[in-house]
């Protein structure tokens, strides 16, 4: 027999209440599955419930009644964003639900490095290989598809796809809008080696034409946590100037990185000089953005040994200037060293004082600069500052102003995954349910930095949500749906579950 999932949940409910009247049996049933269970929540009774149905957890049962409910067509759609996406566990899931489900279309076979398929398809219609698949052709699936970090063997089947989709006309140079009718193009090397992280297909698209000044690959090559993408690039005759891949090389504290960048010609002082076109620049210069990525000493260094210059303004401060707001007294002490301190206005004064755990009193907002005002924010993209967090708020900064994204202080936190500064802020008093400028509210940003955030890995995205569920924000289901990390697909489930009040509809 086939239970619907109400009669589910009912049966959870009254197992949970035979085993608090003290049912025998009940207990029997309960102590099989959970032998160290003291009581029995809610969602502890739909556990026993899942595992008497044969599932690993509740989750995993829900997980398999939402796919059995979707019709082929959204099956198909759910496992093409998880192989775009990477989430192998979501893949699993519905490939076991329907096995035959890459033969809906040619871009699943070709994201799931179906070599076998893919041949006997362009057999059939040669013209395949060019064909749109959605918004993609073929090689934009197989270059976005991150299947290959669940099996990393399947290397060589992607590259004899691509071949294939090559010899039948593909161009590796093929791309697509990043937003429908944006003139922001993401190229198929873009996608396998910024976002897929893909290296054997994104080196075998360069030996075969693609080209690496596609304004996209070499920023995103600083995001993979190794230097191969910035040398793969640079070997094939990448060039630095306007990607603002210094800047991004810096974000993440990698000397490395910058100095590969470096010697291939990045200009650590771009963005200081005015553009030809009298367009302003974008980009923040070298010494600047160490200052305020909180970058150690030698990186400013090293910036200094290739011409970098940080006594210019960039956003009304000096490069000094940051660095003494920021706290980043690495980099302060380095500019001092070689002549770069500038003298102080005083807004940064005060914030300099803070930054240096000196008491100043109250700020008026009026002493600082619009990028002044947003010092929280900035200090909050980074771990281990919530004592000079605790520091501006009592000064008078507030928590619950926003930034040029609209998000507070608490969604920088929050995607970030620094549950410390979250429950901190949880204290002000913060709208959970305000949207920042992406249509996200705080349980949303914690949910897609989960997914995002370059610290993710040591991150607590997890402690993170459960502070905000218990300070009392509801829960869409298509939040739950989307949840792409299984830990968090499983605590939202879970959450939902035990407070179905708190469970509200889209829209």
């Amino acid at each position: 027999m086939t239970y619907s999932l109400e009669d589910l949940r009912r049966r959870a409910k009254l197992l949970r209440r035979s085993y608090l009247a003290g049912d025998a049996d009940a207990h029997a049933r309960v102590s099989t599955i959970l032998p160290e269970a003291e009581s029995l929540g809610h969602a502890d009774a739909l556990h026993v419930i899942a595992r008497e149905e044969g599932h690993e957890s509740w989750p995993k049962l829900k997980h398999a009644y939402d796919i059995a409910a979707m019709d082929r067509n959204a099956r198909a759609e759910r496992l093409k964003m998880a192989l775009f996406f990477g989430q192998p566990w979501m893949v699993s899931r519905l490939l076991e639900a329907d096995p035959t489900l890459p033969d809906h279309n040619l871009g699943l076979q070709i994201a799931l490095y179906r070599k076998d398929a893919v041949a006997d398809a362009l057999a059939r219609a040669p013209q395949a290989a060019t064909r749109m698949i959605g918004v993609r052709s073929p090689i934009l699936h197989l270059a976005f598809s991150q299947h290959w970090r669940s099996d990393p063997a399947s290397s060589a089947d992607a590259i004899s796809i691509a071949e294939m989709l090559v010899a039948g006309g593909a161009d590796v140079n093929d791309s697509y809008p990043a937003e429908p009718g944006s003139p922001d193009l993401l190229s198929a090397l873009y996608g396998a080696l910024g976002h897929a992280g893909h290296m054997p297909l994104a080196r075998w698209l360069l030996e075969h034409g693609a080209n690496p000044n596609d304004n996209e690959s070499l920023y995103h090559a600083t995001e993979l946590g190794h230097t191969d993408g910035l040398k793969l690039l640079f070997e094939f005759g990448a060039k630095p100037e306007g990607t603002n891949a210094l800047a991004r090389a810096m974000d993440f504290d990698d000397i490395e990185m910058v100095r590969i960048l470096l010697e291939n010609g990045a200009d650590p002082n771009e963005g200081i000089a005015p553009h030809p076109s009298g367009q302003p620049f974008t980009m923040v210069p070298g010494l600047h953005q160490a200052a305020r990525r909180m970058c150690a000493g030698d990186i400013a260094r090293l910036l200094l040994e290739h011409g970098a210059v940080g006594t210019s303004q960039h956003n009304g401060h000096t490069a000094y200037a940051l660095a003494r707001m920021r706290g980043n007294h690495d980099v302060a002490r380095v500019l001092e060293e070689a002549g770069q301190a500038t003298p102080l206005d005083k807004g940064e004064a005060m914030l300099a004082a803070i930054a240096d755990g000196e008491p100043v009193g109250r700020i008026d907002p009026e002493v600082l600069s619009p990028e002044a005002r947003l010092i929280l924010h900035r200090v909050l993209g980074f771990d281990g500052t919530l004592p000079h967090v605790k520091r501006l708020i009592e000064a008078g900064i507030d928590p619950n102003d926003v930034d040029e994204q609209d998000m507070p202080a608490i969604h920088i936190a929050g995607w970030h995954g620094f549950s410390d500064a979250v429950a901190y802020l949880l204290g002000h008093n913060p709208d959970l349910g305000v949207k920042n400028m992406y249509g996200g509210n705080l349980i949303d940003t914690i949910i897609h930095g989960s997914e995002n955030a370059p610290n993710r890995a040591s991150a607590d995205h997890i402690g993170c949500a459960r502070l905000v569920l218990k300070a009392g924000t509801t829960l869409r289901p298509s939040e739950i749906r989307g949840a792409g990390v299984e830990e968090m697909a499983a605590l939202l489930e879970n959450w939902a579950a035990d407070h179905p009040e708190k469970v509200v509809e889209d829209g």
